[in-house]
């Protein structure tokens, strides 16, 4: 690859599923000095998030506690995404968001990490969310159905004109 921000980077990748690390690894291995840290299961990201400076994370959901990796990844300032298959729902969309994650990817779309890993690194937090649901909306309501912000139209509305911004978090045990 020629000139990206994703050159001379470091990444974790926390994931239960060897063949997605894998995958991540190859559509990632062409930026030059790019560095991508592997983890399998909670103890071992847990482990890799408290012992190096990363400038961004990628967390799956279920499996490896992603919640809880994402709490830690967010508190020690890392940008943070969340890619998943099993737990994609509107539900850990906006628990994601809410907890300070940068994007939420389904596994479906991960052929596209590098555009959304550049998106985390080059953009403010509310834009990136912005940017996030111009690619990823018209999916959202395939999957969640037509109605899926209703309940929380404000909130929604918030995150997708790029005006939302999460609370501080705190590092829970």
């Amino acid at each position: 690859m020629g000139e990206s921000i994703l050159n001379d980077k470091r990444i974790l990748a926390v994931d239960d599923e060897p063949d997605i690390l894998d995958t991540l690894e190859d559509l990632l291995e062409d930026y030059s000095g790019l560095v991508l840290d592997k983890a399998q299961d909670y103890e071992t990201g847990y482990h890799l998030i408290r012992s190096w400076t990363y400038d961004a994370v990628i967390l799956d959901i279920m499996g490896v506690r992603g919640f809880d990796l994402l709490n830690a990844a967010v508190h020690l300032g890392f940008p943070t995404v969340m890619l998943t298959a099993h737990a994609l729902s509107s539900e850990s969309l906006k628990k994601s968001i809410e907890m300070g994650a940068r994007a939420y990817i389904p596994k479906e779309k991960m052929m596209d990490i590098a555009e959304f890993l550049e998106d985390v690194l080059t953009l403010e937090h509310s834009s990136n969310l912005r940017r996030m649901f111009q690619r990823l909306g018209g999916f959202f309501s395939e999957k969640f159905g037509p109605q899926w912000q209703k309940g929380e139209k404000e909130f929604w509305e918030q995150v997708e004109t790029g005006n939302y911004e999460p609370e501080p978090v705190i590092l829970r045990k």
